[in-house]
């Protein structure tokens, strides 16, 4: 081991639990791809390790102990949950960084408005929205997928959701980027400061004059006897258009690469026609790709460590459904697997609350385009370089096809 990591090691680490990963960009990514690095890193190391990057912190690579990470809030707080630890602590937002009971009823203004009820109740608009984009270039015989409809699809679905006019959104969308990837043209607290001076005036005008979108049910909503104060409704807001406008569109990037180069997956789904669901898990499954942490509660012994009051763990959330301890085979993809485990949303009290529309977006996808793109593979003119951040994605996603 490099003697300078060893000589700033804390005491509580032992020398042959020490890595050098960058979770937001892992060794191997640009040789093998995200999914292959951190599948790697998994099996080839315990289940939980020490990193000197990022200011020094643990990483869960064992499936199991990142699932106990999530799902134990006694022994593993939210009040961080982005690294370096220095800049988590400006996160604040609501409610991912309020640890349960007091987050509870932050979580059910969000729930009750994503629940499966309310995500059927989107089905068509949601399916209209996917069908124009890919109509718009299918019998072009080529399109970038990644701009010409991952970066438009979910996100014109979500700003539908929110009320919130389409054309904004690259705004919006580059605010959240400077916000969960390092080396972007603003600093975290800059991008935040944008965030709460555009979402403000939003949430003044929706309390006052409230419509029929999410956010005003949010704002207008009964709050254990009350409304949420001005600086609740923003936060939460703000966490709302984060999340909304990032992980879905390079999810599909990844899916349509893997169908690129996959012809038996594609002709297995497009056989299944409206009956993709089953399938549907098991690609999240294999193609998990978010990388936040937790703080140390109090001094425990976890999974063969000792583990500090405020030390830092981070639970690459991709890591769970690619151990292959866990899932057999992780990289492969199995539509007849069945129960497959994974954590791409998250377990426990801080579950992803827009799993349904997530696997709606994804599904109604598969369904569509199969049926009008049914052969395709990828452009020479694509780049799948990893690009890092909390949020795994690849840079360019082109296609071709015949007519």
């Amino acid at each position: 081991m490099d003697q300078t990591l060893d000589a700033v090691l804390p005491a509580n680490v032992p020398a042959d639990r020490v890595v050098d990963i960058d979770i937001y960009m892992p060794p191997g990514i640009a040789e093998h791809g995200f999914h292959k690095a951190w599948s790697d890193l998994c099996a080839n190391n315990p289940a939980v390790v020490w990193t000197p990057r990022n200011e020094g912190h643990w990483i869960a690579l064992g499936g199991q102990a990142l699932q106990d990470v999530q799902s134990d809030a006694q022994r593993f707080s939210s009040r961080v949950i982005v690294l370096p630890k220095s800049v988590g602590e400006l996160h604040g937002l609501i409610p991912t960084t309020i640890d349960p009971p007091e987050h509870r009823p932050y979580r059910k203004l969000l729930n009750d408005n994503l629940n499966p009820a309310a995500i059927r109740g989107l089905t068509e608009r949601i399916r209209a929205t996917a069908v124009e984009l890919i109509e718009s270039f299918a019998s072009r015989g080529h399109c970038n997928f990644t701009t010409e409809f991952a970066e438009q699809f979910p996100i014109r679905v979500f700003m539908q959701l929110v009320d919130i006019d389409a054309s904004e959104a690259p705004k919006i969308r580059h605010w959240a980027e400077c916000m969960t990837r390092p080396g972007m043209d603003m600093t975290f607290e800059q991008a935040r400061a944008a965030f709460f001076a555009y979402v403000g005036p939003l949430v003044d005008e929706r309390s006052t004059n409230p419509g029929d979108d999410m956010l005003s049910a949010m704002l207008t909503a009964d709050f254990a006897g009350r409304r949420l104060t001005r600086d609740e409704a923003v936060s939460l807001s703000t966490q709302v258009l984060i999340a909304g406008l990032d992980t879905v569109v390079n999810v599909l990037g990844f899916i349509i690469r893997e169908l690129a180069d996959n012809p038996t997956l594609r002709a297995d789904l497009k056989a299944r026609g409206p009956d993709v669901t089953p399938v549907v898990n098991e690609l999240f499954r294999r193609f998990g790709l978010v990388s936040i942490a937790r703080e140390v509660r109090h001094d425990i012994e976890f999974h063969g460590v000792h583990l500090k009051a405020g030390d830092m763990i981070a639970i690459p959330t991709q890591v769970h459904g690619l151990d292959s301890r866990i899932n057999p085979d992780p990289l492969a993809i199995d539509p007849a697997r069945t129960r497959a485990r994974h954590s791409t949303f998250g377990s426990g009290p801080h579950m992803c609350p827009g799993q349904e529309l997530a696997r709606k977006e994804v599904a109604i996808t598969l369904e569509e385009w199969l049926r009008r793109i049914p052969d395709f593979r990828l452009a020479p003119t694509s780049d799948l370089s990893p690009v890092p951040g909390i949020v795994g994605a690849l840079r360019r996603v082109e296609l071709e096809w015949s007519n």
